[in-house]
């Protein structure tokens, strides 16, 4: 099994006892402007802290090596603005 196969299986499992919502996953893309990527997974979380707490939590630290090893990855977490809600 690949290393982005284990990150796939055990990533969904770190989502057990979160609040997370995935938004969007690898749908089509057109880059405009920058660097091209393959693909873009978007998950909603109530709070930063939430997210936060989901990214260090164990279980999602297990699976993080596989995606490190599995692929090139940019991990960031954006609050809201006012005006967005």
């Amino acid at each position: 099994m690949t290393d982005l196969a284990l990150y796939v299986g055990s990533a969904r499992a770190a989502r057990t006892g979160h609040e997370v919502t995935p938004v969007v996953g690898y749908g089509a893309i057109e880059t405009l402007e920058g660097a091209p990527f393959d693909g873009v997974l978007i998950h909603r979380l109530p709070s930063v802290a939430d997210a936060r707490a989901w990214y260090e939590s164990p279980a999602c630290q297990t699976a993080l090596p596989h995606r490190q090893a599995g692929a090139d990855y940019r991990v960031f977490i954006v609050g809201a603005s006012q005006d967005a809600r």
